[in-house]
């Protein structure tokens, strides 16, 4: 099990150092500390994650509008790239409702796969990927299928998006030229994360540091109620001295299960504003955007594919090590973002739909980590 107790590097006010990098403050004595003692393995990245739509036709349009390459079609499924070179980053497969299905987690190396399926009873098997690999299939405390994968091919690179060259005050790169960036599609170089949503957030947080071996960058909790508990965090894969993306996984606490949105990465801010441009011309929804996070320091713009999934574009981003421990900061509407516009409701969720209120009702009703308190600090951090 995950440690319960921050660890013996606690100073003697009780809290634990984390280089005031990311966060006003780190664990008190006695808080979550963010990893495993001894996870199972140690996945490596975010593969991809699937889908399922009954047109694949129109995910193929909004797709290419949006910037990824196209990794392989079949009449069943739709797989989809970055630039970079690796595994395809999303696939789609087709199914009579649109539907997130899960994500596949990279695997160090193959003998991890073995040890994953030792530990958890399950068995390694052939992966439907392009280019051949293998699988471990797993369920998480959510009820999510998490694949943890290793592929046998990667796929090429591809041409990139180039960063413009600027120039800063007196720090004149570029002269006798213009800046002229074509309106196209930002071209998508990798996934970056997906966010989830959770009725049993510690157990499903516990379950990603235990089994997989991910660590935490970031926690969040509600005003008043930081001796319950984080109710958000921001997690990362564990490489060691290798810095890595700030979160590859987010997951909040809330009354529904399911996906809340996924980000990929582009060359820089043009590349965001362009393809931004691009979209609107063509009909599609931004849910939120231009800005920069502060959790993960991200520049951001999301959109609402033509199912209603939200993804976003991305770039520049924190990448950290190993040592560095988590952050801790109270969640509130404010502090998603350092500049940009205000967050809207669609990118909050609070608009009212029916199936919001029978989360909410399911919710308070079941065997899980939401009730009265929980709800209405949630309530409160969406507008404060």
């Amino acid at each position: 099990m995950s440690e319960t107790l921050a660890n013996t590097a606690a100073g003697a006010d009780g809290r634990t150092p984390h280089q005031d990098l990311h966060s006003e403050e780190g664990a008190l004595r006695g808080e979550h500390p963010g990893r495993s003692r001894n996870p199972v393995i140690k996945v490596a990245d975010l593969a991809w994650l699937e889908f399922e739509k009954p047109d694949l036709d129109r995910a193929e349009v909004f797709a290419r509008d949006f910037g990824f390459g196209i990794a392989a079609r079949t009449p069943h499924a739709l797989w989809l790239r970055g630039t970079l070179a690796g595994s395809p980053c999303v696939v789609i497969r087709r199914g009579r409702t649109s539907r997130f299905i899960g994500p596949a987690f990279r695997a160090a190396e193959r003998a991890d796969l073995e040890r994953l399926a030792r530990a958890t009873g399950m068995s390694v098997r052939h992966a439907d990927v392009p280019g051949g690999g293998r699988t471990v299939d797993l369920l998480d405390p959510s009820g999510f299928p998490v694949r943890v994968v290793h592929c046998g091919e990667e796929l090429p690179a591809l041409p990139e998006q180039r960063p413009l060259l600027l120039n800063f005050g007196t720090d004149h790169r570029r002269t006798n030229a213009t800046q002229r960036p074509p309106r196209e599609p930002s071209r998508i170089q990798r996934l970056g994360h997906v966010v989830l949503e959770t009725r049993v957030f510690g157990q499903a947080l516990d379950w990603y540091l235990d089994t997989l071996g991910m660590i935490v960058s970031d926690f969040l909790f509600l005003d008043g109620q930081r001796d319950r508990g984080p109710t958000m965090a921001f997690i990362r894969c564990d490489q060691g001295s290798l810095a890595v993306d700030h979160h590859t996984l987010a997951m909040h606490l809330g009354p529904g299960t399911g996906y809340v949105h996924s980000a990929y990465q582009v060359t820089d801010l043009d590349a965001i504003a362009v393809g931004g441009e691009y979209l609107a011309e063509r009909g599609y929804q931004r849910s939120w955007g231009i800005g920069r996070h502060i959790q993960g320091s991200q520049l951001f713009d999301y959109w609402r594919d033509p199912d209603r999934f939200m993804l976003e574009h991305f770039a520049d981003g924190d990448l950290f090590s190993r040592d560095i421990e988590p952050g801790w900061a109270p969640m509130s509407t404010s502090g998603l973002a350092q500049w940009g516009p205000p967050a809207t409701r669609d990118f909050l969720g609070t608009s009212p739909s029916p199936q919001r209120v029978h989360d909410v009702i399911q919710a308070l009703r079941g065997d899980n980590e939401m009730d009265a308190a929980r709800l209405v600090g949630l309530l409160r951090a969406m507008h404060s």
